[in-house]
């Protein structure tokens, strides 16, 4: 009659098929990232149902998070655990141990992801597109670099030549980097948190560009010559603020958190519920022939382009929806959840498209 395991021994089988998926993930993406010069990737993510940890891999160093389990699981037991999988992610990336950080993800509402965890500084700056992003593993949920957004990035990238980008939500501007790349007339990148436009600027000068960071009141007045904006301001207010002073945009990048505390819309921004009214503010800024760079991350999101068209169309018309879907998932993303992605423009002629997306 078969024994029943100790937890000591599942631990250990458990470890052993982590450092075997791994290896074997590792030898297929790290050809692929050296091809494609992506200097992070997504590794790992609940591959194995009993081994529930999503791990990202930044050259000498590993990142990521234990989910939420569906059950309680003794705090000892846990750490035991989580402690002998990254043992296991160390032997089979050949990485030191203390590069190793991961935590547990539990469902964030507002800006709750992006709150300090930590405070042990350990930073990389790692290659992307041929741009360059200082990245925090130690301290934060989140990186600052949503490995999921990098198709978009370069999507907007090549659509940026001379023209005027926004993106609000911006966090550490990464989008406003690769659109600079992509030779952008200028950009004006929008955040609450000061933590973030300073290191949004750091981004930007890490690949050659300077980036001022600007009152609001400045920016509404002009009083400003630099052609990389950071902005500080609620990205909920803004779009009402901008409109009053006849600002417009070419390229919107519109990435908002699923919920947001703020007051300045309806005490908190649902996305599921709100979508619709935070979509039409930034149509109000698009300059004609413009589009909308819509990002949604959550999985329960239900509304289809179809459905986002129909209910933007009667303010707009002459609107058309594309749903992006899986035009920007990555090789390491491949079979994985990835956001809800939309391209969002009004044809400045009828029956005619403004670029190469809406085709």
């Amino acid at each position: 009659m078969e024994t029943e395991k100790t937890e000591a021994e599942k631990t250990a089988e458990q470890a052993e098929m982590l450092v075997n998926r791994l290896r074997k993930r590792f030898r297929h993406l790290s050809k692929w990232a050296k091809r494609t010069g992506a200097g992070a990737f997504r590794l790992y993510d609940r591959d194995i149902p009993e081994i529930p940890l999503l791990i990202d891999f930044y050259g000498d160093a590993v990142a990521g998070s234990l989910y939420q389990r569906p059950y309680e699981k003794d705090e000892e037991s846990e750490e035991r655990w989580l402690a002998a999988m990254k043992n296991a992610a160390a032997l089979a990336l050949s990485i030191d141990p203390r590069n190793i950080f991961i935590r547990q993800r539990k469902r964030q509402r507002g800006l709750a992801q992006y709150e300090k965890a930590g405070g042990q500084g350990f930073t990389r700056v790692i290659s992307e597109g041929g741009l360059r992003f200082r990245v925090n593993l130690s301290d934060y949920l989140d990186t600052g670099l949503f490995l999921d957004r990098r198709v978009m990035r370069n999507m907007v990238r090549q659509e940026a030549a001379g023209k005027r980008v926004l993106n609000l939500f911006c966090y550490t501007a990464s989008f406003s980097v690769y659109a600079a790349g992509g030779n952008a007339a200028s950009t004006d990148s929008v955040d609450i948190s000061n933590t973030y436009l300073d290191w949004a600027q750091e981004n930007f000068s890490l690949n050659g560009y300077h980036a001022a960071i600007v009152s609001m009141e400045d920016f509404i007045s002009g009083t400003y010559t630099q052609t990389h904006r950071l902005i500080r301001c609620d990205a909920l207010s803004f779009p009402a603020r901008a409109l009053a002073a006849k600002k417009t945009w070419d390229i919107i990048v519109l990435d908002p958190p699923t919920f947001s505390n703020s007051k300045k819309m309806t005490a908190v921004l649902d996305l599921q519920r709100d979508h619709i009214e935070l979509v039409s503010r930034c149509l109000a800024l698009l300059a004609p022939g413009g589009t909308i760079w819509f990002s949604v991350n959550t999985r329960h999101f239900k509304t289809s382009a179809a459905e986002l068209e129909a209910g933007l169309a009667a303010r707009f018309p002459g609107l058309r929806v594309v749903d992006l879907g899986g035009e920007t998932t990555d090789e390491d993303f491949c079979g994985k959840k990835t956001p809800h992605c939309y391209a969002i423009q009004i044809n400045s002629l009828p029956g005619r498209t403004n670029s190469g997306i809406l085709r």
